[in-house]
């Protein structure tokens, strides 16, 4: 019996735990996780604007990026030129 009593205790001390959470940092985690994808956006956009016709940087230094940039570039280019809807916006 002691047993059942601990494990619902603990089963309401971490649906506790979740629910301030979201009250508390659910929407600061969100945000540093879209300023981060925006962050490599930016980085994936320098580095390979050429790809797009727009050349930022010169070509020596993206060249030395280049292999920690190739993994990711496939995912890039998807999430750049998917097509855009209003509620994208809205989040």
């Amino acid at each position: 019996m002691g047993e059942s009593k601990q494990q619902k205790k603990g089963g309401f001390l971490n649906a506790l735990k979740g629910v301030l959470y979201g009250m508390a940092s659910h929407g600061n985690v969100t945000a540093a996780l879209r300023t981060r994808m925006h962050m490599e956006h930016l980085f994936m956009f320098i580095t390979l604007g050429d790809m797009l016709g727009i050349p930022v940087l010169p070509p020596y230094y993206s060249l030395r990026i280049l292999p920690y940039a190739v993994p990711n570039i496939e995912s890039w280019k998807q999430r750049v030129f998917r097509e855009r809807d209003f509620t994208d916006a809205i989040y």
